[in-house]
């Protein structure tokens, strides 16, 4: 089962090497990482999306823990939360493709943010779904380049992620 673990680091020189250090050592992948200062510049905020059934996550939530810079670890895969990524799109806007990546754009609510001759680059914000529908939507041979942030998560309701 997928799971999003956003937790509160030391904002030190390492810090993140001894996370991703955990999660390589005991075998486990990570598939999204990103990490942030947060209103605190001590602290940085990570947000990890990773597989694993329930006793495995439990495992990882035990050994983040553990580490001497984490202060606080958070599943936000067992509430409601809001999840967010952040896609950067080079296509080829040439002759008909450029009005069909304008209509496109309109349709998945995303913006262009650089115009050329030939290309644009799209931005757009989304759950994984809708960016993987918004690239699913684009003629292959139009993409010249994506770039996409990772997961950035966030509980619902009173539910925080704060010393």
């Amino acid at each position: 089962m997928r799971h999003v673990i956003s937790l509160l680091i030391e904002n030190e020189s390492g810090a993140l090497s001894r996370v991703s250090g955990l999660f390589s050592a005991r075998g486990y992948n990570i598939e999204s990482l990103t990490a942030a200062p947060t209103e605190d510049a001590s602290l940085s905020r990570i947000t990890i999306v990773t597989a694993g059934s329930d006793d495995i996550i439990e495992q990882i939530t035990k050994q983040l823990n553990k580490l001497v810079d984490v202060v606080k670890v958070l599943d936000l895969s067992e509430t409601a939360h809001i999840e967010r990524e952040l896609l950067l799109a080079k296509v080829c806007a040439t002759g008909p493709a450029r009005e069909e990546m304008k209509r496109l754009g309109d349709i998945f609510r995303a913006r262009i943010i650089d115009v050329t001759e030939a290309t644009y680059v799209i931005e757009l914000t989304g759950n994984q779904a809708k960016l993987d529908a918004f690239i699913g939507a684009i003629d292959p041979a139009l993409i010249l380049e994506t770039v996409r942030s990772g997961i950035c998560g966030i509980a619902r309701g009173d539910r925080v992620l704060k010393v």
